[in-house]
This record gives C-alpha cells, sequence and structure tokens, in this order.
C-alpha cells in the first residue's frame, strides 16, 4: 500500500495546538539572529495574540463572530474580546445602515440627474394588464435585520433581492392597466413592497424592506406620440360624457318635477271634481227630502231660484203692454242691438 506522506503530514500539523499563521510567524523569525531572540519572540507573539483577541464594533454594526468556521454568537458595540486569529473569526455587518438598489436606471453621481441605460431598459420594460408596454423604473431601500441569514442562509442575497424586485413588480403590473400604472405609482409601489418582503422572508435573506420607490413612469419613446394621441381621444370622450351628463342632469330632474307637478294638478283636479260631485249629490238628497215634505212650495222656491240666476245672465230686459203696436218712436232697437250711440 502506498502512503501519501505529504497529506498525512498536513493532518497532522493540522493537528497541532500553533495556529498555521503562528507557526509561519515563528519561522520566519527563525531566519533572523536578534540578541535575545527568544524572548523578542514571545513579546511579538503575545503582541499579535493580544491584538487579534480584542476589536471594536460601530454603532451601526454588530459582528458575527465565527469559531473555525462555524458561527458562535453576535458582538454588539463597543470593544469586544475573542479568541486569537485562526481560531475565531469577526465579520462586521452594518445593521443600520440603509442599502440602495436601483432598476432600470443609474445615478452617476450624488445630485445629480438620473440617466437611463442600454442594460437596464430591458428591467423597466414591462407588460400591463390590458397589453400596453410601460417603462417602470423604481428604487428598492433595505437594510439587514438577520446578520446570521444574511452572511449564512442565502449565497447571493444581492442578486437574489434583484430577482425577487423584479418579479414582485412585474406581478404587481401585470394586474393594472397602463393608466393605473402611470397615474397609481404609491399604490403600486406599497403592494410590490408587501410582496417582496414576503418572499424574502420565506427565503431567510434577513432582509428587511424600507421603502419601494416608484420613479417616473411612461410608455417607451417610439410609442409616445401614439400614446398621446390615446390619451388625448380618451380626454375629449370623458368631457364629452361630462358633459351628457350635465345636460341630463339639468333636463332629467325638471322633466321629472315638472311630471311632479302636473299628477299633482291632476290629483287636486280630481279631488275637486269628486268632492264638488258628494256636494251636488248632497244637495240634491237634501232638496229631494224637502221636495217630498212640501212639493208645491219646493217647486216654486226652485222655480224662483232659477228665474234669480237666469235674469242677471240676459242684459237689459223691456217690459212692454202687449196691446202696445209701434215701439219705434219708443225704442230704436237697431241701435240697441247693434251697440250704436245716440
Amino acid at each position: 500500500m502506498n502512503w501519501d506522506w505529504e497529506k498525512l503530514k498536513q493532518q497532522q500539523e493540522g493537528r497541532s495546538n500553533v495556529p498555521p499563521q503562528m507557526d509561519e510567524l515563528v519561522k520566519k523569525f527563525k531566519k533572523f539572529k536578534l540578541p535575545g531572540g527568544p524572548i523578542l519572540i514571545l513579546i511579538l507573539i503575545a503582541l499579535f495574540l493580544g491584538s487579534s483577541m480584542f476589536y471594536t464594533i460601530g454603532v451601526d454594526e454588530v459582528a458575527v463572530v465565527q469559531r473555525f468556521g462555524k458561527y458562535v454568537r453576535i458582538g454588539q458595540p463597543g470593544l469586544n474580546f475573542k479568541l486569537p486569529a485562526g481560531i475565531e473569526k469577526v465579520t462586521k455587518v452594518k445593521v443600520r445602515r440603509i442599502y440602495k438598489e436601483e432598476f432600470g436606471f443609474r445615478t452617476i453621481r450624488a445630485g445629480e440627474q438620473k440617466t437611463f441605460s442600454s442594460e437596464d431598459s430591458n428591467v423597466s420594460l414591462m407588460l400591463t394588464g390590458d397589453l400596453n408596454v410601460a417603462v417602470v423604473p423604481w428604487i428598492v431601500q433595505y437594510r439587514i435585520k438577520d446578520p446570521y441569514n444574511f452572511l449564512f442562509k442565502v449565497k447571493d442575497v444581492r442578486g437574489l433581492l434583484m430577482d425577487m424586485s423584479e418579479a414582485a413588480m412585474r406581478l404587481v403590473v401585470g394586474d393594472r392597466s397602463i393608466n393605473e400604472v402611470i397615474s397609481k405609482r404609491e399604490e403600486i409601489a406599497n403592494e410590490a413592497e408587501i410582496l417582496l418582503q414576503k418572499e424574502l422572508d420565506n427565503a431567510e435573506t434577513g432582509i428587511n424592506i424600507v421603502t419601494i420607490e416608484m420613479q417616473r413612469t411612461n410608455v417607451p419613446e417610439p410609442v409616445q406620440p401614439s400614446f398621446n394621441e390615446v390619451n388625448q381621444a380618451t380626454q375629449e370622450k370623458e368631457k364629452l360624457i361630462y358633459q351628457a351628463k350635465e345636460e341630463y342632469n339639468k333636463e332629467i330632474p325638471a322633466a321629472i318635477g315638472e311630471a311632479e307637478r302636473t299628477v299633482k294638478v291632476a290629483e287636486g283636479y280630481a279631488l275637486d271634481r269628486v268632492n264638488r260631485a258628494k256636494g251636488d249629490a248632497e244637495r240634491f238628497a237634501a232638496v229631494y227630502e224637502e221636495y217630498v215634505k212640501a212639493k208645491d212650495v219646493t217647486r216654486r222656491r226652485l222655480y224662483l231660484e232659477a228665474l234669480k240666476d237666469l235674469f242677471p245672465k240676459l242684459g237689459k230686459k223691456y217690459l212692454i203692454d202687449q196691446n202696445q203696436k209701434n215701439l219705434l218712436p219708443i225704442l230704436n232697437l237697431e241701435k240697441e242691438k247693434y251697440g250704436i250711440e245716440k
């Protein structure tokens, strides 16, 4: 049997209590011959170990401590202690810093106008629910809430965040019309934020979404003129509909009011006629009762009442003697007939 002596030697060295870094450091110092060599070497070793056993964490970060590559604990801000280098390793994670990812554009420099690049055009081009194409740039701001998951659960957290953000935004935009995508950006951003946070939590990324900010949404430049014409036609249509509704609101209530007034007049007239008929019937019944009691007297009274009502309607009346033969000298009947003044 052939033995791999080199591999066996490396395994034996790995079992040694002296870390590999310290072993190399000792070898380097053995090459130099200094006065008091062993003491100086021990002093340098002590300084190295001491400096590697203490570390400081800022107020906006925490430390993830690993012992031989295995997660051990979280170090809080301030001065902390750990085992020497080679045994425990410290990775600082900024948990209070807000990170930002841009989709569909790139900021060249802080304070300058954002520019769109050809590389990001495919990210921002999205198909809406009414089968229109929209340019939808947005920003995702996030911070690290779980350092352990952020470092060890996902290999490429940033890449996963980019892919999930794009998927969430496309899903939300795909359920909206082009007009809603342009006019309801805040509503779309809130819905995408909830959806993205849910997927990131399921993937155990250790990321907390602070906000999603939608930038100016529009249609691609080649179709911009046609889209403007469609918007103009839509606005004209809405204007005509508004005018029609305004005219409707004027005419219909007036017609309804006139109809109600006519109905009320008819009802009043009908009530008046009914009451008059009832009154006439009651009056006739009362007269009939009196007529039954005294027929001659009632008949004469009715005759005189009728003449009383009739005579005022006849105009001028001339009473002459039946023996009178010549009326012309007395009355000029023609003038009276035609209304000619004397």
